[in-house]
């Protein structure tokens, strides 16, 4: 009762892109459409909630109007149960590019979604905690939202395999919480219990980052 614990629905990307052609003869293809990426959310959402979650994680976004299905979605099954349920949204950086698969950069990504009342903005997967660094922190400095980062342990060795320890990756997480770039922390591809302990281990030494207050004058 002293540490409360809330589960997480998780709603991935799905293995299609609405925005994106996989044909480059065929650029105005798509192999999925906006509707279809609703309806098959619509389901995820219902079920999730069936199933007793406490608040529900868009996450690994690559490409933002699969999430905006995801998010239509959501708005939709609350106004149809009348209830309301936290949203938390996680993009992913593809590389060194600093953008999504789609294209967008940190700020823009930000923007597309944050027409929705979320709890937390943040990033996972793809980049380990040293390289997501620079994008957590203009994330951090611009939004008006709880921030999140579940980064992977290190990046991929070369058989897809993740070396990072937890010690070292407990080291990347504290020069989060230094600079106050999160509120919501943990671990995505490569992460095992050990990484997830370390986390929350330095994690308890501090405060979440505090939010923007905006003042009317």
């Amino acid at each position: 009762p002293n540490k409360p614990r809330f589960v997480a629905g998780s709603i991935g990307p799905t293995n299609r892109t609405a925005s994106l052609s996989p044909d480059v003869n065929r650029p105005e293809f798509r192999t999925i459409t906006f509707e279809e990426l609703r309806v098959a959310y619509k389901e995820q959402v219902e079920a999730l909630i069936a199933g007793g979650v406490d608040i529900l994680l868009v996450e690994t976004i690559f490409d933002t109007l699969n999430a905006k299905a995801a998010l239509f979605a959501i708005e939709e099954v609350k106004e149809e149960q009348n209830i309301d349920i936290p949203i938390m949204v996680s993009g992913t950086i593809t590389d060194a590019s600093g953008r999504t698969l789609s294209g967008q950069t940190v700020e823009a990504f930000m923007t597309s979604v944050s027409h929705i009342p979320l709890l937390s903005i943040g990033f996972n997967c793809a980049l380990g905690a040293e390289q997501l660094k620079p994008y957590l922190q203009r994330l951090a400095q611009k939004t008006d939202f709880f921030t999140s980062a579940h980064p992977n342990a290190g990046l991929p060795n070369a058989f897809g395999q993740y070396d990072q320890t937890s010690e070292e990756m407990q080291a990347f997480i504290k020069e989060y919480l230094d600079h106050k770039l999160v509120n919501i922390i943990g671990g995505c591809c490569g992460t095992t219990p050990e990484h997830i302990k370390a986390i929350a281990d330095v994690v308890n030494d501090y405060k979440p980052r505090p939010l923007k207050v905006n003042v009317n004058v």
